[in-house]
């Protein structure tokens, strides 16, 4: 079996993972710090999605952090194909959730209805979920790259 750098339980993995769950956290922090929250359908999308990538991405750090200190997880199709899928839908998610709260705050500001601080909060929020979604698509590449030579 070949190792293919970034794929799961390596340390390149890990760091994904740590990047994923460190950037959807600071997006999900940003944006519930902001009274508004629910008063656009957009918004409360990114809460739900980042709210659903913080776990999986933490859980999956868990894994790969034991996998490399302890050297003791051995790689099945049907894991990687699990974290394959999972990943996939969740990259997707953030990256329609990402999209479409920087295009409302895009709208809010031209229309002069969001003060500057607080789209700027929202401007860093979809930041964050931007580069969370690169990460978590990165990770897809890699374990996708993994997956025949198992």
């Amino acid at each position: 079996m070949e190792q293919v750098p970034g794929a799961f339980g390596t340390s390149a993995s890990l760091a994904l993972r740590f990047g994923q769950t460190l950037f959807s956290s600071a997006s999900l922090l940003f944006m519930c710090f902001q009274g508004e929250l629910y008063s656009y359908t957009a918004f409360s999308y990114l809460v739900t999605v980042m709210g659903l990538v913080a776990p999986w991405s933490f859980l999956l750090a868990l894994v790969d952090a034991y996998s490399v200190f302890i050297k003791c997880l051995p790689r099945q199709q049907r894991v990687v194909s699990i974290i394959v899928m999972g990943d996939f839908a969740l990259s997707f998610l953030s990256l329609a959730a990402a999209s479409s709260t920087a295009s409302v705050t895009s709208i809010l500001h031209d229309a002069g209805y969001c003060p500057v601080p607080r789209c700027s909060r929202f401007e860093l929020s979809a930041a964050m979920a931007f580069l969370s979604w690169f990460l978590s698509f990165s990770s897809v590449l890699f374990n996708l790259w993994l997956l025949p030579s198992l």
